[in-house]
């Protein structure tokens, strides 16, 4: 039983156009959903929320003790269950169905070809749920275009489904007018009467405030970084390399790795890796980039460490040191096939690669044993790490929809929000016992019916507090929670933490250039000065006043303020 990992995308679908969306959908004010003035603001004004004006919104945290992890989360870590368990044994966090018989029509990212409407696995999650759900899903590589233009008409499906890198242009104000507010239904103890969403994380719920008001159901995820520079743990052992623990080590191993006449390159391109061992803070969303340093408000653009990163990584292009092929960017080839290939020994992805690799190894038989190195500081000693966002999808609810399609969409939410191990979970993420999955010692398989129905849509709804849970592959269970926990350590939380906000219009795509820049610098096609030169126009096209404003925000959502 494989879960979602806590991944993230990368920061390029952070920075997708969302032009369709910014000249579809009406304007608003920037917002901040957090601390500070009354909890009614309207978009047009701005909106904050105070620290107690949130707890009146906010749901109650119960935590869901229906089953009990073999590794119990720690530092901001997932759960982590390494046992199989029998279906004849899954716990039940849903005794009767809690829908009313409502149809509720549901639009999602979709990646693949969509199954048809009605199948076994649809019907079963729609009778568990006790509503008929609907789904009308859109193509995830263009879901920002159609999301906007659906946003911007009349007709607005029951629930919307958008994930943060979605979440860009001007669509937060959409979702402000758009929305329904969920708080008479979920604030406070009212949220017991879905168990399994009174468990999501309070933090969670946090990121789902728009304009004062409680208006997403959030998908939890661990905050502690997510991309693990992963290395041949075979060769390594082979060969008698050493794991690096400072940024000259690393180097020095590539040195050690490279013979490119031999086809053997020591690593793929390594910018995120350096991004954490240099302690550079979070590029995931553009909140999280600013932190209060010495009093003095800086973005993450503005630092020594940014600026540090990319030299190091463009050292290691200089080298020679990097495959070829990642030279000519992200859509060249296949990192993660040049390195189960054996023509580097070290990449960095997200954490759930752990398993999927390995498992897809184990598979073929080949011996290639795939691990994570733990990050390390730069300077040899230990790393600062910048927490992520404890949410990244949301599921709304159209503020037209009935109070019985409401509360028949926040059925079909807490369903899926139930944990590893429940018999709900089993459904949502394998499908029908005999149809879509057989069970082989002890662990569920899907058959090729399970592939083609059992993917992309009820999971996109909600999800369970962050888990990892690879009873085929205990050990890398094992690894993973431990290689969090441990990272989960060395995290820390920067000034915007958990805050839902978004920037003045005028500044939308004031940072929009940054990354394809740094890519350009790390390759070689841009130099350092460069960099400095595209962040002193940042400064002066707007991020000066960008930062002004970001210090009142912070100002006005202090304890004090």
């Amino acid at each position: 039983m494989t879960p979602r990992s806590s991944s993230a995308p990368s920061r390029r679908s952070f920075l997708s156009s969302t032009a369709v969306a910014a000249a579809v959908v009406a304007g608003g004010a920037p917002l901040l959903s957090a601390c500070s003035s009354a909890p009614g603001s309207s978009s047009k004004g701005g909106g904050t929320t105070s620290g107690k004006d949130a707890k009146k919104i906010l749901p109650a945290f119960v935590a869901q003790n229906v089953v009990t992890p073999d590794i119990p989360s720690k530092n901001g870590s997932s759960a982590g269950f390494t046992r199989p368990l029998k279906t004849a044994d899954l716990e039940t966090s849903v005794p009767t169905p809690l829908g009313r018989g409502s149809t509720v029509k549901v639009m999602a990212p979709f990646w693949g070809s969509p199954p048809k409407a009605r199948n076994p696995y649809y019907d079963a999650m729609n009778k568990l749920i006790g509503a008929d759900l609907v789904w009308h899903n859109q193509d995830g590589n263009t879901y920002d275009q159609k999301l906007g233009a659906v946003l911007a008409s009349s007709e607005i499906p029951d629930i919307v489904v958008i994930p943060s890198w979605n979440l860009g242009g001007r669509i937060p104000s959409a979702v402000i007018s758009k929305f329904a507010d969920l708080g008479p239904y979920l604030s406070g103890d009212r949220i017991k009467e879905y168990p399994n969403l009174a468990a999501i994380p309070t933090e969670s719920w946090q990121r789902s405030l728009f304009g004062g008001r409680l208006r997403g159901i959030p998908m939890p995820s661990s905050y502690v970084a997510n991309i693990v520079p992963f290395y041949r743990k075979d060769v390594f052992d082979q060969e008698g390399y050493e794991l690096p623990t400072s940024a000259d080590e690393f180097l020095a191993l590539a040195k050690d790795i490279t013979n490119a006449r031999a086809k053997r390159w020591a690593c793929d391109d390594m910018k995120w890796t350096a991004f954490n061992i240099f302690g550079v803070l979070s590029g995931s969303e553009k909140p999280l980039g600013w932190n209060l340093v010495d009093g003095e408000l800086v973005y993450r653009v503005e630092t020594d460490a940014y600026l540090e990163a990319l030299e190091w990584t463009r050292k290691l292009y200089t080298a020679g040191y990097v495959h070829p092929d990642a030279r000519a960017g992200r859509t060249q080839g296949d990192p993660g096939l040049r390195f189960t290939s054996g023509e580097t020994l070290i990449y960095n992805q997200d954490i759930s690669h752990w398993y999927g690799k390995t498992a897809e190894q184990a598979t073929r038989r080949t011996g290639v044993v795939i691990w994570g190195m733990d990050l390390f500081g730069h300077d040899g000693g230990d790393p600062t790490l910048w927490a992520g966002s404890p949410a990244n999808i949301w599921s709304f609810i159209s503020a037209k929809a009935s109070e019985a399609v409401v509360r028949d969409a926040l059925a079909a939410a807490n369903v899926t929000a139930a944990p590893y191990g429940t018999k709900e979970y089993m459904l949502t993420q394998y499908g029908v016992e005999g149809v879509h999955y057989t069970v082989e010692d002890g662990l569920p398989v899907k058959n090729d019916r399970g592939n083609t129905e059992v993917v992309n849509a009820y999971v996109m709804l909600d999800g369970p507090p962050p888990t990892l849970a690879h009873p085929d592959l205990p050990d890398i269970t094992t690894a993973q929670v431990a290689w969090q926990q441990r990272m989960g350590a060395f995290t820390e939380k920067s000034s915007f933490y958990g805050l839902q906000i978004t920037e003045p219009a005028r500044y939308t795509n004031l940072s929009n250039d940054f990354e394809q820049l740094e890519d350009d610098v790390v390759r070689g096609r841009k130099k350092i000065s460069d960099m400095q030169q595209a962040v002193s126009d940042w400064k002066s096209k707007g991020g000066d006043q960008l930062r002004d404003w970001y210090r009142k925000l912070l100002d006005d959502s202090s304890p004090q303020g």
